[in-house]
């Protein structure tokens, strides 16, 4: 029998559910999956995939979007401190419908805690059975930075990420340098993952943080399986690092404060190495990186996450090892202790800031994976709304949602409609977040560059702003945009509207985008944006 997010199971009365559940509650009723088709899906193993509501095309399905982190770590990973019930309840707390372990590689962890994890992963789904909990694995790709992998539960999860681990993972096979061979290697494991019979995503993680991970190597990933490495994380974890007198001047969100070193590409410009409203240079740089490789026609989901380790303030400290007993011996650190005081941190708990919505149409493990390859995908930090749907259509008929294709004749006038639930609760900072604005941005798709390393979309701009800041509730903004003269894409951004300014290629592609702050001094709750995945236009 399935177990339904709070908000979404009717047994639940109305009058026991905060403002953001009956919000989404809400939207699911308006998508009309409230009842027997959303809530018999299966949330085990083996559950149909997931399929287009009524008669509506495959691109623009009905869809309910769950919430969730997928990029939490546990005292299974080496420098981190929680166990993993703790994890699992502080996201349960902070509304997520799904999170993701994933675990650093170590000797240690291969040997031991990926097993000893398994089987708190299996007791945590028991004690909160509303939150889908996913193992996963934290790999360093070889020459390169560090991904997620997961996969959904099933009879051979810790063995497929075991394997994975032992046989495929840049640090355990001292392979970290960027040379062509350890390049290849990063290749061979993703087609690796492609050819299992378990169903398995990958996602590079903090991207530009080292300025190691170079186009081509996002290019070859994607390249190697399309369906397996869908994406990158748009914003970083660790988005408390820079609050004001945390942890000193020179502090950026993100943990970004790293300059190019040996390993670097030597492409990638100064203002590639800090962080932009809290999102990674190549997500927030309109025409940048992330629209360089949209403009080849070819999806490319970001996603929003925690990486947790050490919460911000949070008054636990990490436990004592016995006697002659190591993290290697262990395959976990010990269980934390209270202090009473404030300890070292940079995160916040899964869902307390950063979210990743993924839009479903039935309720599952597999439903979410779906999601994400699908490329149903939006982001926002802060609570920024409670929901966002987005749906492009042409004067024609035929309309796409996030992720999809909306094919059309040259010439076809095109309709951006974006639907917004405002903020309905003060955030967990204690404020009532309000959108201040909506950019469209837009790009041609124009092929695969000849350069492969290249990351500029010379042809991706701000197109439309519309000033929301007036609006609350529920409303719908409908956004004409120019005919389709050849394929293209467009995604939408919005912030806060409390800092902005000229983009980072200047005001004319876009005119008052995301901006670093000062070094020491960067609230993250005075700055939130959020950022959809993409619509594709094909041209007949």
């Amino acid at each position: 029998m399935s177990v339904l997010p709070r908000w979404a199971d009717p047994a639940v009365p109305a009058a026991d559910l905060d403002p953001q559940g009956l919000s989404r509650r809400g939207i699911l009723k308006r998508a009309g999956l409230f009842g027997a088709a959303f809530a018999t899906a299966s949330a085990l193993p083996g559950a149909a995939p997931a399929a287009a509501g009524g008669s509506r095309p495959a691109d623009d399905p009905e869809l309910v979007y769950l919430v969730g982190d997928h990029h939490v770590h546990t005292q299974y990973s080496h420098d981190a401190k929680y166990t993993l019930n703790q994890a699992a309840r502080r996201g349960a707390q902070f509304g997520l419908d799904w999170m993701v372990c994933t675990e650093h590689s170590n000797l240690g962890h291969d040997a031991i805690g990926a097993a000893l994890e398994h089987a708190d992963i299996v007791a945590a789904r028991a004690e909160n059975p509303r939150l889908l909990i996913f193992q996963g694995l934290e790999w360093y790709i070889p020459g390169a930075e560090h991904a997620t992998v997961f996969t959904a539960p099933g009879e051979h999860e810790v063995e497929l990420l075991r394997q994975f681990e032992r046989t495929c993972d840049g640090k355990l096979l001292g392979r970290t340098d960027g040379t062509a061979a350890n390049e290849a290697l990063a290749v061979a494991a993703i087609k690796w993952l492609a050819a299992q019979p378990q169903d398995v995503l990958a996602l590079a993680n903090h991207p530009s943080r080292l300025g190691i991970d170079s186009p081509h190597e996002l290019r070859a990933w994607r390249d190697a399986a399309p369906a397996v490495m869908i994406g990158m994380e748009g914003a970083p974890g660790a988005q408390g690092a820079a609050l004001p007198g945390l942890r000193g001047a020179n502090s950026i969100r993100g943990e970004y404060e790293n300059k190019p070193s040996a390993q670097s590409y030597a492409g990638y410009p100064p203002e590639a190495y800090v962080t932009y409203g809290g999102f990674d240079w190549m997500t927030a740089t309109v025409g940048g990186l992330w629209d360089a490789l949209l403009a080849e026609g070819r999806l490319f989901t970001i996603t929003s996450n925690s990486d947790n380790h050490r919460t911000v303030r949070d008054t636990l400290r990490n436990g004592d090892y016995p006697p002659g007993a190591t993290f290697d011996s262990l395959g976990k650190v010990p269980d934390p202790l209270e202090t009473g005081v404030a300890q070292p941190g940079s995160d916040f708990w899964p869902g307390q800031f950063s979210r990743t919505h993924v839009g479903v149409t039935r309720y599952g493990y597999r439903e979410v994976l779906a999601g994400l390859r699908a490329g149903r995908v939006w982001v926002d930090h802060g609570q920024l709304v409670d929901g966002l749907d987005v749906r492009l259509t042409s004067a024609r008929g035929g309309s796409a949602t996030l992720g999809g294709r909306l094919r059309v004749r040259r010439g076809d006038r095109l309709t951006l409609t974006v639907t917004v639930d405002s903020a309905t609760r003060p955030n967990f900072h204690g404020v009532l977040p309000r959108l201040a604005h909506l950019d469209v941005i837009r790009g041609a798709v124009t092929g695969r560059p000849a350069d492969p390393d290249s990351w500029r979309a010379p042809q991706t701009r701000v197109v439309e702003t519309a000033d929301v800041s007036r609006r609350s509730g529920r409303y719908t903004v409908r956004i004409p945009l120019a005919p389709a003269t050849g394929p293209g894409y467009v995604r939408l951004r919005g912030s806060d509207g409390n800092r902005h300014g000229a983009g980072l290629l200047g005001a004319r592609v876009d005119p008052h985008g995301p901006i670093a702050h000062p070094p020491g001094d960067g609230d993250p709750w005075l700055d939130t944006w959020l950022y959809t995945n993409p619509i594709f236009i094909d041209v007949a």
